[in-house]
């Protein structure tokens, strides 16, 4: 028998967690997400610690991998009940633990940054997440998009390839069913860009955003608002200064920022300047 929460076994997740999943995070005070964690157990593997009172999850954590080069680390949810007992650095232990040789990403907000440091992640990167109403503020910009179409599916991935540095041909496969809406860009050479917008709890979430360049990053989420009428939602790279201040134009107000830590590896592979915004931050 576990002589203490820290001790407690964790156990691997399925879609029959789903509920107690979203019950997790509503504990957290998050959106319950019920449709990100079907994406997420689907195409990851799911983690969970049992409450010892013998009700739902203590915790609850996904790791996606992305073959031996990168796997990442999300949704990393402690009970409130539980919380400041070991339970968050039991659970983070059995991820690195199972990830082996493997690298490992995720996304750290402030309360949860020191034990990833205590557990050898440095802060690589940073992310803005930007939330609301989409008012178009300027001169629209002159790149045409369109809807994506199944057949476009073997160049979205092949790009997203190229741009992400792996291959996350098991998560996008799900995109068109995940997501209400696919946009793309392209010019006489095939798709320069492509952008999701996904349903959340009250808001389309814009994610991944993968474009040429700015411009393009600009007419794929301006394509994709005039598509919903919910609030958008979405985390920029805090490196791309001049799309972060056009959407903060345009209506999107700043709501946190989260810290990109990587384990292993001292920077996420691919190019950072054509990746925009992630599919989730649970997920890269």
């Amino acid at each position: 028998m576990p002589t203490s929460l820290a001790d407690l076994p964790v156990r691997r997740l399925t879609l029959r967690d789903l509920t107690a999943c979203a019950d997790l995070s509503e504990d957290r005070g998050w959106p319950r997400e019920e449709h990100k964690w079907g994406l997420l157990l689907a195409s990851g593997t799911g983690y969970g610690i049992d409450a010892p009172e013998g009700k739902g999850l203590a915790a609850a954590s996904v790791l996606t991998s992305y073959g031996p080069e990168l796997a990442a680390i999300g949704m990393m949810l402690v009970a409130k009940r539980h919380s400041r007992q070991g339970v968050g650095r039991r659970m983070m232990r059995h991820l690195v633990a199972e990830a082996g040789d493997i690298p490992l990403t995720l996304h750290a907000t402030p309360d949860g940054r020191p034990l990833y440091e205590e557990l050898g992640f440095t802060v690589t990167g940073r992310a803005e997440m930007v939330r609301g109403h989409f008012r178009p503020a300027g001169p629209p910009a002159e790149v045409p998009t369109r809807p994506a179409t199944a057949d476009d599916l073997p160049a979205i991935l092949r790009l997203d390839t190229e741009v992400f540095g792996l291959d996350r041909t098991l998560v996008l496969t799900r995109l068109p069913a995940f997501a209400d809406q696919i946009r793309v860009a392209e010019d006489k050479n095939g798709i320069t860009g492509y952008a999701a917008a996904w349903p959340d709890t009250h808001t389309h979430v814009v994610g991944p955003l993968i474009a040429r360049d700015t411009q393009t990053a600009k007419a794929l989420i301006a394509s994709l608002a005039a598509g919903t009428d919910r609030p958008l939602r979405t985390d920029i790279d805090v490196r791309h200064e001049e799309l972060l201040a056009w959407v903060k134009a345009c209506g999107l107000e700043p709501v946190a920022f989260n810290d990109v830590m990587t384990c292993k590896i001292p920077s996420l592979p691919g190019d950072w300047t054509r990746r925009f915004a992630p599919l989730t931050l649970a997920a890269g």
